[in-house]
């Protein structure tokens, strides 16, 4: 192995090394698990999006450890309810905190 190869190894050693022990900001959640968290996301968006039922720019969604939380509006109890249970169907959901509140 010459010099440029051995560099070459020990940094992409380094940097693999670094990546599997690097905990991102969210309450040092492994990178495998925000990746998830931010698939379960997505997903829940995406069905929000193909639903009529729910406006999906009224309604945020966030993730945590399988923990999804709701928040926004919506214009009846029904919309409330279809979104939950949106986001319960979703692989990989533990459970869903629903924080979406009925316009008056």
């Amino acid at each position: 192995m010459n010099f440029r190869t051995t560099i070459a190894t020990l940094l992409t050693v380094a940097a693999l090394g670094s990546l599997s022990a690097c905990a991102v900001s969210r309450g040092q959640e492994s990178v495998g698990g925000y990746v998830d968290d931010t698939s379960i996301t997505s997903q829940v968006k995406g069905r929000f999006v193909g639903n009529k039922q729910v406006d999906a720019s009224s309604i945020s969604v966030e993730t945590l450890k399988g923990v999804v939380m709701l928040s926004g509006f919506a214009k009846n109890d029904t919309e409330k309810t279809t979104a939950e249970s949106i986001a319960s169907s979703v692989k990989g959901v533990k459970s869903v905190t629903n924080h979406i509140v009925v316009k008056p």
